[in-house]
């Protein structure tokens, strides 16, 4: 399959889409990414003296996501703490396990790559940094584990 178009796709139009078409703004995604484990094996009376190899298991990182902090918008404390529900054993993991798309847009809004983050969870949700001297906005994260990862076309 040969690329078309002139131009790379620049990356900083994107959507999130949490799930149900429920979608949150995010400023950064990041560990959208997989890799295949590698299987060594190597015989006692193998007349080479190097490991055969071969493919294992995928592998998937989990997903970064960022975005600024907002008075009164505590979503990713609640979408964290929904996971606790599963470990106290009064539910399902099911409940609060979500397919996440991430879509690059292009300059007409339209999807043109699309990932899809199966059985995501959030597993760890990070405050902001605090600097007295910082010109910054304050910014939070919630990291996704998820259970695959697939890649669409437009």
């Amino acid at each position: 399959m040969s690329a078309t178009g002139d131009y790379p796709l620049p990356k900083f139009h994107f959507l999130v889409e949490w799930g149900d078409g429920f979608r949150i703004g995010f400023t950064e995604v990041s560990g959208l990414d997989f890799e295949t484990e590698v299987i060594e094996y190597r015989e006692g009376n193998s007349p080479t003296y190097n490991k055969l190899k071969q493919p294992g298991l995928t592998k998937y990182s989990d997903v970064t996501l960022k975005r600024g902090t907002f008075e009164g918008d505590f979503s990713f404390f609640g979408l964290w703490q929904q996971t606790f529900l599963f470990q106290e054993g009064n539910q399902t993991g099911s409940l609060y396990r979500r397919n996440i798309t991430v879509k690059l847009l292009n300059e007409k809004h339209m999807p043109v790559i699309t990932w899809q983050l199966h059985n995501a969870w959030p597993k760890k949700v990070t405050s902001t940094d605090l600097k007295a001297d910082a010109n910054e906005v304050a910014i939070e994260s919630m990291e996704i584990a998820h259970e695959g990862l697939t890649i669409l076309g437009a």
